[in-house]
């Protein structure tokens, strides 16, 4: 058996809400609220980023999981905003944890799917017995441009999995990816702000490849819609997700748990892990609990995972989820909120 032996998230306690966005550009709150179906958004701390995310989600990961981090074999870290253009996060990100020197290290992207494939390729390692364990997180600080749809979603955030093969809380029975080129959104070298292409983002490639993903890994395993307690789709905002889940076969029920868009926003290579991680929060044994993360250009992996024994007894050794979204909040009006993602930029001359 392989599979998830021990997981994380980090939620920053800065919010601002839908409301106060739409007021600085004279919108309709009501109106973006309807849409999006969303509340408030994370913001990081002036001292948060990726890496640090990075590195509370993944002692959290430990926490549960009860191993040495000497033991852990890789450490891949999906993300769109690495803090370094030239300079990993995981090589941080390993001395703080104390995981050991000869543990691999590399970073991912692939826009909104890297921390799927960050943790796609630990457990591949596990199962292959490269190693004992192996360490897959998603994590964003994510950008939108002031008064740009995006500027609504992203938010900040991240999600920790420990990979292995022993003492496993959650199997992983099977995996599914799929992808074309569907360049939806995209942000060149040296731009600060990522662009997109509109309603393009929907149809063709959202729903195009999470519902393709879904379909391929449900068809491969022989189950259906009603043999899941759980459905997590990646959330770039409260209406997609539950569409494409219906569409599936899926009810509002089995996606309510992982929904948590509404109140932390978009975390890009975070969401869909942090979905999963609310649901294993509260999951029983034999649970089963279908993901599918999605990454523009487009792609989407999907997940068969089934709660074992151990799920139960390691769920109150790390914070959860929708605890962290619920307690200490502090919410930004929206000067408070430009200086920390630090929106006020000056020409260089």
């Amino acid at each position: 058996m392989h599979g998830i032996v021990g997981w994380g998230s980090y939620v920053p306690r800065f919010r601002i809400k839908v409301e106060d966005i739409a007021g600085q550009w004279g919108a309709d709150a009501a109106a973006f609220k309807r849409g999006l179906l969303l509340e408030e958004k994370t913001v990081p701390g002036l001292d948060e980023d990726t890496i640090t995310i990075s590195v509370a989600a993944a002692r959290y990961a430990i926490a549960r999981a009860g191993i040495d981090p000497k033991d852990i074999g890789c450490c891949y870290i999906g993300s769109e905003s690495h803090p370094y253009a030239v300079k990993p996060s995981g090589t941080v990100v390993i001395d703080a944890i104390g995981a050991g020197p000869d543990c691999h290290v590399a970073d991912f992207e692939f826009a909104c799917k890297a921390g799927a494939e960050a943790m796609y390729v630990a457990y591949s390692h596990v199962k292959s017995g490269e190693m004992k364990y192996g360490l897959g997180i998603g994590a964003d600080t994510s950008q939108g441009a002031p008064g740009d749809a995006l500027e609504y979603t992203a938010s900040a955030g991240g999600s920790a999995f420990i990979m292995g093969a022993d003492n496993v809380a959650a199997e992983i029975v099977h995996t599914y990816s799929f992808t074309s080129d569907t360049p939806d959104f995209w942000r060149r070298e040296g731009e600060f702000y990522p662009r997109h292409a509109g309603r393009f983002t929907g149809d063709p490639a959202y729903f195009h490849h999470v519902g393709s993903a879904t379909n391929g890994i449900l068809e491969r395993s022989g189950m259906k819609p009603e043999d899941f307690r759980f459905a997590v789709f990646h959330m770039p905002n409260g209406k997609f997700p539950l569409r494409a889940g219906k569409k599936a076969g899926f009810t509002r029920e089995q996606m309510e748990q992982g929904w948590v868009v509404n109140l932390m926003g978009n975390t890009y290579s975070g969401s869909s892990p942090t979905g999963l991680a609310s649901c294993l929060d509260v999951a029983k044994p034999g649970d089963n609990i279908l993901v599918t993360s999605f990454g523009s250009g487009a792609g989407s992996d999907s997940f068969i995972i089934r709660c074992t024994d151990r799920v139960t007894e390691i769920q109150d050794k790390a914070p959860k989820v929708r605890d962290q979204l619920a307690k200490g909040r502090i919410h930004l009006d929206y000067g408070k909120y430009v200086a920390y993602r630090g929106k006020i930029r000056m020409n260089q001359l």
